[in-house]
């Protein structure tokens, strides 16, 4: 992995806002007296999360300062974790599953509209809206190429949907989260072909359909 260092241009000064500190603390709570710095890494996140969704150097040493820890040891944690972004990124901040599943699905195609579209990767675009990087395994292979915006997975992409998405981000339009061929969640495309019968205690059984639906309301 290569090396991983802080921004260059760095704010002044960082405070967490009134409602984020609540919340540290409460994730603080958690953890028995003079274990506070079990709670660095979620910390770290909502700092992040906070802070257009990158880690200045102010921050890191505001959560060392709460938790009691010398600024080196959540340094650390903050250059190794690649969530934590150390330095600025778009407003949104795609990242490009390129692990095998993806890459065999489509990937390069993905990557390849993020160049044209945005430029190069770590680069924010002129108007601060996107940023993009490729990254390793997401989670969510039965669905790919995917990627990653911000919180949120968009899957089953094509370079045409990939791009009308960042058309629609650009524009303000909402968006569809999850994926983006009809489909639900990780079910077939032309829906369920196992688990399709229910089986009672009492031995009844039949059609799913028949018994309860087959997720919940959402």
């Amino acid at each position: 992995m290569s090396a991983r260092r802080l921004a260059e241009q760095q704010p002044d000064s960082f405070e967490f806002t009134p409602e984020n500190q609540a919340w540290l603390e409460r994730q603080i709570a958690k953890y028995p007296a003079g274990r506070q710095a079990s709670a660095v890494i979620p910390a770290l996140w909502k700092a992040q999360k906070q802070h257009d969704y990158w880690l200045p150097q102010k921050a890191i040493e505001k959560v060392a300062d709460i938790l009691g820890m010398p600024y080196i040891r959540v340094l650390e944690v903050a250059t190794f974790y690649t969530m934590f972004n150390l330095e600025p990124v778009g407003k949104f901040f795609v990242q490009v599953c390129g692990t095998t599943p993806c890459m065999l699905r489509g990937s390069d195609a993905i990557i390849e509209v993020c160049q044209k579209r945005i430029g190069d990767p770590r680069k924010v675009t002129p108007d601060g809206l996107f940023s993009w990087l490729e990254v390793e395994c997401l989670g969510a292979c039965c669905n790919a190429p995917m990627v990653q915006i911000n919180d949120d997975y968009y899957e089953d992409l094509t370079a045409e949907t990939f791009a009308k998405l960042l058309d629609d981000l650009a524009a303000g339009r909402p968006t569809r989260i999850g994926p983006q061929n009809g489909r639900r969640r990780s079910e077939p495309l032309g829906g369920l072909t196992a688990l399709t019968e229910f089986y009672g205690a009492d031995g009844e059984s039949g059609p799913l359909s028949a018994a309860q639906p087959a997720h919940p309301a959402e």
